[in-house]
């Protein structure tokens, strides 16, 4: 469909939109299309699923069920399912990302917003969606954190830094890494959203609004946290880090939600598999789907991760990881 079919099907189902005009949004990675359709006194945005994900399809549902949770999700206004078409509240144009450069004062609020939104999420019971007849992605377990790996040493390893299969697969292989993934899924699951990355987090009205959960699954909620703290779209020193994890884990406790004793070891573990993830991620869409834009996150990322490896001690060390990233350079970065 082309922008005037989008907007004759967004009067047909939205008429206080008749007349309106169209912007398109850029969001990252997404394999959809999205717009903001802008009328005289009112807006939405409009998603256009182009049918890569299967899990596209579930967002609706997704976010009835978790706005019904508290969660703060945008509302669903209307949608076409057999045309693959959803329009959302309008959340306006600011992202978290988008405050990146304000000082702490500004920013903090805005993450413990953030941070208060997440807890609710992790306090749904997992056992909620399938209750409720929703359909989630398949859980965190073994093969998946295997797969984040794997995807890592492909598509950043081999494909930014042309590492020699052979040396990527001994690392695969080296105790360390290849215990996490059944160190990890041996461990209770909660709901989590998959990629809570500041980009997904819009800000409406000093509010974080959350977007693009349609990857909900259950897992460790320490991911989640490594996505947002540890994300290499921006930085965050290590004192608010350590602040907002501190409140993260008061807003759980001030809710009756206890809070594991071993709660921050498994945080740094879980950061190191984030982001490994996001760094496969960044190797993957900037040489296969044409996105060169990510190449910027890579040498940012890398700098994180050797941040997190210095953090692990003991059994949890990852030492082969360590001499592998020490000395990376992305010069195209």
């Amino acid at each position: 469909m082309n922008e005037d079919v989008l907007l004759e099907r967004t009067a047909e189902v939205l008429p206080e939109l008749v007349g309106a005009t169209s912007t398109p949004v850029e969001k990252g990675g997404s394999a959809r299309r999205f717009f903001r359709i802008s009328g005289d006194h009112c807006s939405a945005i409009l998603v256009q699923d182009l049918g890569e994900r299967t899990e596209n399809r579930h967002y609706a549902e997704l976010a009835a069920f978790l706005k019904g949770h508290g969660v703060p999700v945008p509302d669903v206004l209307a949608e076409s399912p057999e045309e693959g078409l959803l329009w959302l509240e309008d959340l306006g144009t600011e992202d978290l990302w988008a405050f990146r450069n304000e000082s702490w004062e500004i920013r903090r609020p805005l993450y413990e917003s953030t941070l208060r939104g997440l807890a609710v999420l992790h306090r749904i019971p997992a056992e909620g969606p399938a209750v409720a007849g929703i359909t989630l992605q398949p859980p965190f377990d073994e093969a998946l954190y295997r797969w984040e790996q794997e995807y890592f040493a492909e598509h950043c390893l081999g494909g930014i830094f042309g590492m020699d299969p052979d040396v990527r697969e001994i690392l695969l292989r080296s105790p360390g890494l290849a215990g996490l993934p059944e160190r990890l899924a041996s461990r209770a699951r909660r709901l989590l959203h998959r990629d809570f990355q500041s980009q997904n987090i819009m800000i409406s009205g000093g509010n974080a609004r959350f977007i693009d959960f349609q990857g909900l699954r259950c897992g460790l909620p320490q991911y989640d946290l490594a996505s947002l703290l540890l994300d290499p779209y921006l930085t965050l020193s290590s004192s608010e880090r350590e602040s907002l994890l501190g409140f993260y884990r008061d807003d759980r406790r001030d809710a009756g939600d206890p809070v594991e004793e071993d709660f921050d070891r498994i945080f740094w573990l879980c950061a190191a598999q984030r982001l490994m993830q996001a760094l496969g991620a960044y190797g993957f869409l900037s040489i296969h789907r044409g996105k060169p834009d990510f190449r910027a996150h890579v040498t940012p990322a890398l700098n994180n991760l050797r941040e997190v490896l210095k953090r692990l001690s003991g059994e949890d060390r990852l030492d082969e990881l360590s001499a592998i990233v020490k000395d990376l350079k992305d010069s195209q970065g």
